[in-house]
């Protein structure tokens, strides 16, 4: 299937991409990109639930010719979802990724039940925030931790309890407020914040980790290195959510494809204000 790329999503995943270091089906110099949203411009003969005209997004991995910040990218069409109606194509193209690894560290890494607690250590970041919005749907306690600027958000968001990661006994403040026992189960959205997550929990608790840095095991407690993979049928569970409401999620810079340097530069810092995205397709005057 052939898509016309609309807008991409840039995360610090693609300098990974380009470093080599992540394995997506090819190897640079390509395009990069692993997150699109765009409309079905050619299908194959056996594609039958997609036709052209539709508007879609994914995670297309393994990719098949080339990365997609590409005016078009040919896809697996098994790979993409329908667009919800009403979400902007800047959201359906980040959406994605963060989305996919938010789901598959909740019920696939740590098997989070709705009696249990969940701290999530970064919930201010993209996917941290979806982590809480998640967990808080299913009915799962979140203490959660942010800046001062995030934490009406991430309250809002979901978290019973925000605690803020400047204060260097975080991870004690976690504790107690679960009567001292420990959290059941983590999440560390923090590069380098794996030490710190595995202090609050629980002995024989479950800690999953997303920046690659899973800390030594200690105390029974399981850990799990979460890397993402494509999974439409959690994709189109998320897009519902995502196009009802139940879900919600921020964009920061919106960048022309000319930009897409500046738009990765602004991924690896860490810029704050969301996940950036690539205009593809030029937004002609008056639309």
């Amino acid at each position: 299937m052939v898509i016309e790329v609309e807008t991409a999503g840039v995360g610090n995943w693609d300098n990974i991409v380009r470093a080599g270091a992540w394995d997506v089906g090819l190897t640079p110099p390509m395009a990069l990109g692993v997150e699109v949203a765009g409309k079905v411009v050619a299908v194959g003969s056996q594609v039958t639930d997609l036709r052209l005209g539709d508007e879609v997004l994914g995670h297309p991995l393994p990719l098949r010719h080339q990365g997609c910040w590409a005016e078009r990218v040919v896809v697996d069409a098994g790979l993409v979802v329908q667009k919800p109606r009403g979400v902007s194509w800047e959201t359906a193209a980040a959406f994605p990724v963060p989305a996919l690894t938010a789901e598959q560290v909740l019920t696939e890494s740590l098997k989070v039940a709705a009696n249990e607690t969940l701290l999530v250590h970064g919930a201010g970041s993209t996917t941290g925030g979806l982590v809480v919005q998640l967990a808080a749907l299913r009915g799962v306690r979140v203490i959660a931790t942010a800046g001062p600027s995030s934490a009406a958000r991430v309250t809002q968001a979901g978290a019973a309890e925000v605690v803020d990661y400047h204060d260097s006994r975080w991870p004690e403040r976690a504790r107690e407020l679960t009567g001292g026992v420990g959290v059941d189960a983590a999440i560390n959205a923090v590069p380098g914040g794996s030490a710190e997550v595995i202090v609050a929990l629980r002995e024989g608790g479950r800690m999953a980790t997303i920046t690659g840095d899973p800390p030594a095991v200690e105390r029974g407690i399981s850990i799990a290195d979460v890397y993402v993979r494509p999974d439409a049928t959690q994709l189109a569970e998320l897009c519902a959510l995502l196009g009802d409401g139940r879900l919600t999620m921020s964009v920061g810079a919106v960048l022309p494809l000319a930009d897409a340097a500046t738009a990765l530069e602004r991924a690896v810092s860490g810029a704050k204000g969301g996940p950036g995205v690539l205009q593809v397709r030029p937004v002609l005057a008056g639309n």
